[in-house]
């Protein structure tokens, strides 16, 4: 019978990673699973938590959003420790995209009996992040500056805030002039945003990459152009669907190697973490990391 470790930051969404692990824990334990539960101060003190648990031999449980799924992911990348997510943040993206089941019956039964798939991480390598692995995506423009004032709203919750967050950025926003290397190959890309994307989804459920996968061993990088705002609007209404990428103004490359930067200053974004600006290099970590799904 597996052991877990569930790892939860009281800080940041407490209660609802509380309730959603309350959930998962009484199938968990009812099937006669070993359960504990460890409590971070912060998302390198929630990683450091992770690395001890899976040296024990244990399933690290990520209870949270996609900076904890994220945060924990990386940190067991390019290890033979196993993650299991106990989806309860605003997005839950990289849990949409390994299609994770929402009733806790059924995830207890993936974390029990499902074995381990090997997915691609994405490393960071910037002035502040120094080789991070990350899972999901790392979007560079105005998605991070709206990630960000999603991250601070204390009133709307899931995709409301990304929403407002969303009208809140756009109408500040100026287009960027970006340079992005691919592979070696050099493209000018003059816009709203740049996005790296392992898996599809981003910001609460937008498809942003319909044609990423997470084990395919490469990023797919969505490029969105300079438009005027009430084009941009409709654009991100497309993303609901993934009918953005048939746009004009949406240009769609793939590589193993992604170096991304700009004329300004531009912030960039991990997993729903904001932190940082431009440049960043990024780099696919194929089969990197073990998950239950």
């Amino acid at each position: 019978m597996r052991q877990f470790t569930a790892i939860v930051n009281p800080t940041a969404g407490g209660s609802a990673s509380a309730a959603a692990l309350l959930e998962v824990a009484r199938p968990l334990r009812e099937a006669g699973a070993d359960l504990e539960t460890q409590y971070s101060r912060s998302l390198a003190h929630a990683r450091e938590l992770a690395r001890d648990a899976g040296e024990r031999g244990r399933v690290v449980l990520a209870v949270g959003g996609d900076g904890m799924a994220g945060g924990i992911g990386g940190a067991l990348s390019g290890t033979d420790m196993v993650l299991g997510l106990v989806p309860a943040g605003r997005g839950n993206d990289f849990a949409r995209a390994l299609e994770l089941p929402t009733d806790p019956a059924a995830l207890a039964e993936v974390l029990l009996h499902h074995e381990p798939r090997k997915v691609d991480t994405i490393e960071v390598e910037s002035a502040v992040h120094d080789r991070t692995a990350v899972l999901g995506s790392v979007y560079a423009g105005v998605d991070a500056l709206a990630n960000r004032h999603a991250n601070n709203a204390t009133l709307l919750r899931g995709a409301a805030s990304y929403y407002a967050g969303g009208l809140r950025a756009v109408t500040t926003w100026r287009a960027a002039r970006y340079r992005v290397t691919v592979d070696g190959q050099e493209h000018l890309h003059i816009g709203y945003t740049v996005v790296a994307a392992n898996s599809g989804y981003y910001g609460s459920g937008r498809l942003i990459a319909p044609d990423a996968r997470v084990d395919d061993g490469l990023l797919e990088v969505v490029m969105i152009r300079e438009a005027p705002r009430r084009l941009f609007f409709a654009l991100m209404n497309d993303l609901k669907t993934g009918a953005h990428v048939h746009r004009p103004q949406v240009e769609i490359l793939r590589g193993k190697e992604i170096r991304i930067s700009a004329d300004r200053e531009v912030p960039y974004g991990a997993d729903g973490e904001v932190e940082a600006n431009l440049p960043v290099t990024l780099r696919v970590l194929p089969g990197a990391l073990r998950v239950l799904c």
